[in-house]
């Protein structure tokens, strides 16, 4: 399981898996500095409102606590565990009861940060999973009554929208156009966006010229074509699959690589562990892998490395685990079709996501970093 590190996101543009914690770190300006050890606290008499964003996925239950700071928001807590909510879904169309009872234990987790850190105002998201399940909605009722947590189920655009809010900061500024994409659990969300930013603190998402949201995430794929033992030809049909769900995107988002510094913008465990591998991390680091460039041929060179691993060569691996073994490479399957469809020399990796765009929304929503707002 991995309990993240708390850090700090800016709002400005900037130039996992589970571990431990790292502690936390501050990006002021888009510049990371150093890190605090993982329970800092501010030190103020007077604490600002405390904000929390649960992102309850179709693989992970994650949750970030944060407070604002002048030109984003420092994270004081965090918390992340795969709960395989979704674990079977694609069979029964139900949330069976080990996946309810593992993802109801972490929820309670959840909350009791939350009351620790006397937060003021949260945000509970739930998507891929509960959107599909028969049972979805009795699930959120039996949350409610036995964690004391309002989920609500978000629809694919919301999700899209979200993750655009959540990583946009780092999408190069004199990019003409960026593709930007998460790869959940049971879902696939990605945009395009269109033309240079035009200020740091203006919303992401209008610049969104085309979306979609495949039906389709690393616990459905490998669930449908098998992650423990992938062929290369097990691999390839995987590509091909997402590929034509691919299609629709493709053709309303033709013209996106052709633009002037184009490039891909990825978050997701998939990215986030490729990442680590090409820097051979001997531990998952997010601090330097959040924000990262990497070549496309570095990319298909991971790729590669990944393939040629045994299953248990990837549970000993401390970047995947034992939890994400068998999930990992239909990842990077839906990876290789995106990048197949929309070819760049660059993808940047983002350890960031739904969490941060939703803490990102509801502190415009309470006007924090308008002039005089600010407290």
């Amino acid at each position: 399981m991995r309990d993240e590190s708390a850090a700090a996101v800016s709002a400005r543009p900037t130039a996992g898996p589970q571990t431990s914690r790292e502690g936390s770190r501050t990006v002021t300006g888009g510049r990371p500095i150093e890190a605090y050890p993982p329970h800092y606290e501010t030190g103020r008499s007077g604490r600002r409102d405390a904000y929390a964003a649960l992102d309850l996925g179709t693989n992970n239950c994650r949750l970030l606590i944060a407070e604002p700071t002048p030109n984003g928001f420092r994270v004081i807590d965090a918390f992340s565990r795969i709960v395989r909510l979704g674990e079977g879904l694609g069979n029964s169309n139900r949330l069976t009861e080990a996946a309810i009872e593992r993802t109801v234990e972490a929820l309670r987790i959840c909350r009791g940060k939350m009351k620790s850190r006397a937060v003021a105002r949260s945000k509970v998201i739930a998507t891929e999973a509960c959107r599909l399940a028969v049972n979805g909605a009795e699930f959120v009722a039996r949350v409610r009554a036995e964690v004391g947590l309002d989920l609500e189920i978000v629809d694919r655009q919301t999700e899209a929208y979200l993750a655009v809010t959540g990583c946009a900061a780092l999408a190069d500024p004199q990019a003409e156009s960026v593709v930007i994409f998460d790869i959940g659990g049971g879902s696939t969300e990605i945009a395009w966006l269109d033309g240079a930013a035009a200020n740091p603190s203006t919303d992401p998402t209008l610049r969104i010229r085309a979306w979609d949201s495949l039906p389709v995430g690393v616990v459905t794929l490998a669930e449908r074509h098998g992650g423990t033992e992938v062929t290369r030809l097990t691999f390839e049909g995987m590509v091909e699959e997402v590929g034509d769900l691919l299609s629709p995107f493709a053709i309303r988002a033709a013209a996106a690589a052709t633009a002037p510094a184009f490039h891909l913008l990825g978050t997701s465990g998939t990215v986030t562990t490729l990442a680590a591998m090409h820097l051979r991390l001997a531990r998952y680091e997010r601090r330097r892998v959040d924000g990262l460039w990497m070549s496309d041929g570095e990319v298909s060179d991971a790729i590669e490395d990944l393939l040629d691993t045994r299953l248990d060569q990837r549970a000993d691996n401390p970047c995947i685990g034992r939890d994400r073994a068998d999930l990992v490479l239909a990842g990077c399957a839906i990876l290789e079709a995106i990048r197949r469809v929309f070819p760049s020399e660059r993808l940047r990796i983002a350890d960031r996501g739904l969490r941060e765009g939703l803490l990102m929304n509801m502190m415009r929503e309470d006007g924090v970093w308008r002039r005089g707002r600010y407290r």
